[in-house]
């Protein structure tokens, strides 16, 4: 069954290192402007997988972030949530990965729950199970001398 979240409060996000994000409900509209960011058209069409999913989260992460805490300047001093500070701490591996894994995977996780069975990598058959089993030869009878 599908829970809907009919709330369009943002919501608090635990980075870890005492670092939080006020980040907007993930939405259609919010994956639609993520796509439509600049930085997306601006990639290589030889980019691959990693610097796709950093430039993206990036762009979504722009949208959706309207406060922080424990963000602050060299000094310390807590600095204002700006698209370049956006970017340099998501340059900062370990929150990273929180950021992906708990905002953007749980948006994307949706579509792996409408589908029980999990999708195949490369065409319709290559997450099937064999089951053929090869022939065993005849067996010739013994020849009577």
């Amino acid at each position: 069954m599908l829970k809907l979240n009919l709330s369009n409060e943002p919501v608090w996000l635990d980075l870890g290192h005492d670092v939080r994000l006020q980040l907007l409900p993930l939405t259609t509209a919010l994956m639609v402007a993520a796509r439509n960011d600049p930085a997306i058209a601006d990639l290589p069409e030889d980019a691959g997988d990693e610097e796709s999913a950093l430039v993206f989260a990036k762009a979504l992460a722009r949208i959706a972030i309207t406060d922080w805490e424990g963000v602050g300047d060299e000094s310390g001093k807590p600095v204002a949530v700006t698209p370049e500070g956006i970017n340099a701490l998501l340059d900062v591996w370990p929150l990273f990965e929180v950021f992906q894994t708990e905002y953007v995977a749980c948006g994307l996780l949706l579509d792996q729950e409408k589908n029980v069975s999990s999708l195949s990598p490369n065409g319709p058959s290559v997450g099937a199970t064999d089951i053929a089993r090869p022939a065993k030869a005849l067996a010739k009878p013994a020849r009577k001398s």
